[in-house]
């Protein structure tokens, strides 16, 4: 018998007839077969401790399973939901858990956990988790012990912070005394290869060491993806129907409204949900860098889903414009610059350099001697998509998707700067051209179930968006529910997004009260939070029949001011000490009568 396709060396730990057998078995299995088998044997090791597993006597129930997911865009979410079809698939009694849902005490007794959690900006929680995760890293957490566990964090590589949230949940779960039976997975924005590896090898992992009736599987099935024809995997090309500028002459904002056409995609949202957008790089950035690296915009390159020219994988493929450690550590590696070595080690120093600048501004910093198409491609992550508040309703626009978009534009470092998406969208699309884009659900941020409940909306600029759509849900379904809108901006005369709209809603009734903050147009500046407070009365009793509270935009600042008028608010008007609004506030939240789409 020939070896030139044996699998195992003749050193192998195994008989001949065991590694002839395997030499014929083991070739055949796909890529996600064996990380499945990786994960079954890690399972195996885990939990024998060196001791053969005795069968059982008589078939057991189905082992349970909780997905835990902590998730601001609805990514998390939706992974989550493909972890518990394919747990299904293989006898798990799988659920997925929401952050915002439960209490870590709850989690006592879980036979087996995955957890899948993004981190938001700087290292912070997302909107759904925060009280999750203050008490599971306090110190009223529950032990673990027999819980066996493996987490997935979402991220961004772009922030210093990398899927922080996934770090510290995978610490703090194996410190209450967890057995992780998988390594974690950190993914960055292009995270559908790592997830694909990471579920089929924590779910093989559990199954070796669950109960026998989700063992009766041969293998595990790699995580299915959504039944829907157009997804984030296969992005529907949707024609750009109509472009309008929202801003009058004279602004000195950009905002621009969007309309696409979703006829025959099979494509479905609600409002409240994120529209994602595939944009293209401009070509002004392609070209800057082919003439700092001096490299053939035609040479080939090879990514992961195949081969291109260099020229395409920068227009289409690639993020060629955000920089962060790990792109930095990887263009050093053929750039061998000392400056960019020791910048790389000085997190302030890097902190302060990679403000405003992209990559264009590192390849003439710090000049490779030499680096070819590939190197350079492979420096680069995918180009992420980005996300936008969907700004209709799809029973007032039926085979439409609308869009609000704020155009980015600013001078750093001798440098023009323009948004990736934004400027694609304004600038470089013209009406009749297709642009790729996929829905993400957001279930966390809807319009109240019930029609007849009060809606309070506060959008500043671009954050208005998702409560056109909400006004529009409520009228098409003639909800009788009043509604108050709290808009702000710079300028009445310039910037008022869909003014005439909400006039119109205003006089038909759809719309209860419109309060507006227009902060340039006297000398002391007004916020929608001083709208608030000069409106605390009616506010609070708004609430006190049973009002959702919605907030949509700026997480930076305006999302925490407004969050501090609403405690002091409900501190004022309804005699609280600061710890009752507090909790006043949690107890919105848990009704899931405070809804914020922060960005």
């Amino acid at each position: 018998m020939s070896n030139s396709n044996a699998f195992l060396p003749n050193t192998a730990p195994f008989t001949p007839d065991q590694v002839q057998w395997l030499n014929g078995f083991l070739p055949n299995l796909q890529p996600d077969q064996l990380i499945w088998m990786e994960g079954y044997i890690s399972g195996l090791r885990a939990g024998q401790g060196g001791a053969t597993v005795a069968a059982p006597a008589a078939p057991a129930a189905a082992p349970t399973l909780t997905v835990l997911f902590g998730s601001e865009s609805g990514n998390a979410e939706s992974l989550a939901d493909q972890t518990v079809k394919a747990a299904t698939k293989l006898g798990f009694k799988a659920k997925a858990v929401s952050m915002g849902d439960i209490k870590p005490a709850k989690l006592k007794g879980t036979d087996n956990l995955l957890v899948l959690v993004s981190t938001w900006g700087e290292g912070d929680a997302p909107e759904n988790a925060v009280d999750f995760v203050e008490a599971f890293l306090g110190d009223k957490a529950p032990k673990l012990e027999g819980t066996r566990f493996s987490v997935l964090g979402l991220g961004d590589t772009s922030y210093e912070h990398f899927c922080k949230m996934g770090i510290d949940i995978d610490a703090r779960l194996e410190a209450l005394g967890a057995q992780r039976v998988y390594d974690r997975k950190d993914c960055d924005v292009d995270f559908d290869d790592d997830y694909a590896a990471w579920s089929t090898g924590a779910l093989g992992a559990l199954k070796a060491l669950a109960a026998p009736a989700a063992a009766t599987s041969a293998a595990a099935a790699p995580a299915t993806t959504a039944t829907v024809k157009y997804s984030r995997k296969n992005p529907f090309p949707s024609e750009l129907t109509e472009r309008v500028m929202l801003n009058g002459e004279g602004s000195a904002k950009e905002t621009v409204h969007l309309e696409f056409n979703l006829e025959g995609s099979g494509l479905t949202y609600e409002a409240g949900d994120a529209l994602a957008v595939i944009p293209h790089n401009a070509q002004e950035v392609v070209d800057a860098i082919l003439e700092a690296t001096k490299l053939d915009g035609s040479s080939t390159v090879t990514l992961k889903d195949g081969e291109c020219t260099l020229s395409d994988a920068l227009t289409r493929k690639l993020d060629a414009t955000a920089i962060s450690l790990p792109v930095l550590k990887r263009y050093n590696e053929f750039a061998q610059d000392a400056k960019l070595a020791a910048l790389i080690e000085d997190k302030e120093a890097l902190k302060d350099y990679s403000w405003g600048r992209e990559i264009i501004d590192v390849l003439v910093d710090f000049p490779a001697k030499s680096i070819t198409a590939d190197q350079l491609a492979g420096t680069m992550r995918k180009l992420p998509p980005r996300l936008y508040s969907i700004a209709s309703s799809p029973k007032a626009h039926p085979g439409e998707v609308h869009l609000t978009v704020g155009v980015v534009r600013y001078e750093t470092n001798d440098r023009s700067r323009n948004g990736v998406c934004s400027s694609f969208l304004a600038d470089r699309i013209e009406e009749g051209s297709t642009v790729d884009i996929f829905v993400t659900p957001n279930k966390h941020f809807k319009v109240p179930a019930n029609p007849d409940a009060p809606l309070i909306m506060v959008g500043p600029g671009t954050g208005i968006a998702p409560f056109r759509a909400f006004i529009e849900e409520r009228k098409e379904t003639d909800a009788k529910g009043k509604n108050w809108l709290i808009f702000g901006d710079q300028h009445y005369l310039t910037d008022f997004l869909y003014q005439t709209e909400w006039q119109d809603y205003l006089a038909d009734g759809v719309l209860t009260k419109l309060d507006v903050a227009f902060s340039r147009d006297q000398k002391e500046k007004v916020y929608v939070q001083d709208r608030m407070r000069e409106n605390a009365k009616e506010l609070y009793a708004w609430l006190e029949e049973g009002a959702s509270f919605c907030v949509c935009g700026d997480a930076t600042r305006m999302a925490h001011d407004v969050d501090q008028a609403l405690h002091d608010v409900i501190a004022q008007e309804g005699g609280l000490s600061e710890e009752a609004a507090a909790d006043y506030v949690k107890q919105l939240k848990a009704d899931k009568r405070y809804l914020r789409d922060v960005y």
